[in-house]
């Protein structure tokens, strides 16, 4: 089959799957969905299917990115605990 030809029919196909769905014939809407998926050479269970973690990203926290400082910064001089400069009054 060629490229032209799938495409017609997968457009046919949504246009089928819209006027399915504006029916509210969602058996329909679903059996031209998996007919497009079919099409297009995708799996309906896809998303469906478990993989394989990459190494050294499994757990907890491994999605959030390490925050960094800068480059160039150096971290501030402690002040001096022994001056006369009163706090803030509780």
């Amino acid at each position: 089959m060629s490229l032209i030809n799938n495409d017609r029919k997968i457009a046919a196909l949504e246009k089928q799957m819209a006027d399915a769905v504006a029916r509210e014939d969602y058996e329909g809407a679903a059996r031209a969905r998996d007919a497009i998926l079919e099409l297009r050479g995708e799996s309906r269970d896809a998303a469906l299917e478990a993989k394989q973690p990459p190494p050294g990203a499994m757990g907890l926290g491994t999605n959030v990115p390490v925050v960094e400082p800068p480059k160039g910064w150096t971290r501030p001089k402690k002040p001096n605990l022994m001056t006369n400069v009163k706090g803030r009054k509780r």
